[in-house]
C-alpha cells in the first residue's frame, strides 16, 4: 500500500472514531461559550451577528461533521467485517474501533441535536 493511501486511509479511521468527540467539544466551545461570555457582557450580539445565529451554526455545523464521522465509521464498519473472512487481527482492530466510533458518534450526534433543541425553545439570554 503506498505510503499517501496509508496516511488517508489512518486519518479517516481516527476521524471516523473520534469525530463526534471533537465537534461535540466545538459545540460546547462556539455554542455555550459563547452564549455565556457574550450574556454575562449584557450582549445580544457579537459583531454585529445575533447570538442566536451564532449558537445555530455551533449547533449545525458540529451535528455536521458528527454525522459525517458517523457514516464513515458505519461504511467502514461494513467493509470491515465483510472482509473478517481473513483472520487478519489488523482488520478485526479495525472494526472494533469503528464499532466503537460508530456508537460514540450517535451518542454524540443526539447530545448535539439535544443542545439544538435546547437553542430553538430557550431564549439565549435569560
Amino acid at each position: 500500500m503506498p505510503t499517501q493511501t496509508r496516511r488517508a486511509s489512518g486519518f479517516l479511521l481516527w476521524f471516523a472514531v473520534l469525530g463526534g468527540a471533537l465537534a461535540w467539544a466545538l459545540h460546547l466551545f462556539v455554542a455555550w461559550g459563547v452564549d455565556e461570555l457574550t450574556c454575562r457582557s449584557g450582549n445580544t450580539s457579537v459583531g454585529g451577528i445575533p447570538i442566536r445565529g451564532i449558537v445555530g451554526a455551533g449547533v449545525v455545523v458540529p451535528g455536521l461533521i458528527t454525522l459525517a464521522a458517523l457514516l464513515l465509521a458505519w461504511r467502514g464498519w461494513r467493509r470491515a467485517t465483510a472482509a473478517r473472512d481473513d483472520d487478519d487481527p489488523r482488520m478485526e482492530r479495525t472494526g472494533m474501533m469503528l464499532l466503537i466510533g460508530l456508537c460514540a458518534n450517535a451518542l454524540f450526534l443526539s447530545i448535539i441535536a439535544a443542545g439544538g433543541a435546547a437553542v430553538l425553545v430557550l431564549s439565549p439570554c435569560q
